[in-house]
């Protein structure tokens, strides 16, 4: 009875965990079920599965909406972001961990306070600044702030880790021959990869869903991300929900898969980093 009882016990934690699971993955799946409704069966009852699914939605804003420039616009600038975070990123977090110099600890300061300052702190400065610049609404106009908000996490993380590989492996690559650029980016880059993807994905994930910058540094459609294109499906007076569900599908769809495929980069960064930083 005593031992019932202790495993009873040691079930309980293994019990919310699945509970907090599926409280995480229901939103998705009813997210999903919602978009093959049509409008008038999802207001009659908005939890219920569809009694006649149906993939209308779907065609209708791949055919009739801007939501392919739109996932065209969040590509590009992902991906653009996300070079430049982790080249600039890795160079100056590298050189922060290895090199002594004057001045090392208020430049390292400096790049660490960009951590604390909120982002919604920059949004009347930078738009001040894109407007008289004349950098607002082009096609490279979000990847300058992306890029800026995401290097302190970076630089932090690659420095913290630099610290972690000998430096007798680059001493050892001198005496071979090897030059310091050679080295940095051949050897002690690669040492760093799980850290640079945990980087990458994080980041992304934060680009592909950030909606600030994008509202009011952007004014034409041609150059709008995700995030801001579905709030147009939105009407003034009623909103069209399972059309609106369709949108957010098509636009979780691509962090999903990115996330199911790295999830495991994901963790072991997270683990070298704690470990090892």
């Amino acid at each position: 009875m005593r031992k019932r009882k202790i495993h009873f016990v040691s079930m309980i934690p293994n019990f919310i965990l699945i509970l907090f699971s599926i409280s995480c993955i229901f939103p998705a799946i009813w997210l999903f079920y919602s978009s093959l409704k049509e409008k008038t069966e999802f207001y009659s009852s908005p939890a219920a599965l569809p009694e006649h699914p149906s993939f209308r939605h779907y065609v209708s804003i791949l055919t009739q909406s801007d939501f392919l420039t739109w996932l065209g616009n969040s590509i590009r600038n992902s991906m653009l972001s996300l070079v430049f975070i982790l080249i600039f990123g890795f160079t100056v977090g590298y050189f922060l961990s290895r090199y002594r110099f004057r001045g090392r600890n208020v430049l390292y300061g400096y790049f660490l306070i960009g951590m604390l300052v909120p982002v919604h702190a920059l949004m009347v400065p930078m738009y001040v600044l894109f407007t008289k610049t004349g950098l607002n609404d082009n096609w490279f106009t979000l990847v300058l702030p992306y890029t800026a908000i995401s290097m302190p996490i970076a630089i932090f993380l690659v420095e913290s880790y630099v610290k972690s590989v000998p430096a007798e492996i680059e001493e050892a690559a001198a005496i071979d021959g090897s030059s310091r650029l050679r080295t940095i980016y051949t050897i002690v880059l690669p040492m760093c990869r799980p850290i640079l993807i945990t980087i990458g994905i994080i980041q992304f994930f934060y680009i592909w869903n950030e909606f600030t910058f994008s509202l009011i540094l952007i004014d034409s459609s041609k150059w709008m991300t995700i995030p801001v294109g579905l709030t147009l499906f939105k009407g003034q007076f009623s909103t069209d929900y399972p059309r609106m569900m369709t949108s957010m599908v098509l636009a979780i769809f691509p962090t999903m898969m990115i996330y199911f495929f790295f999830s495991r980069q994901i963790i072991k960064g997270m683990v070298a980093g704690a470990v090892k930083g």
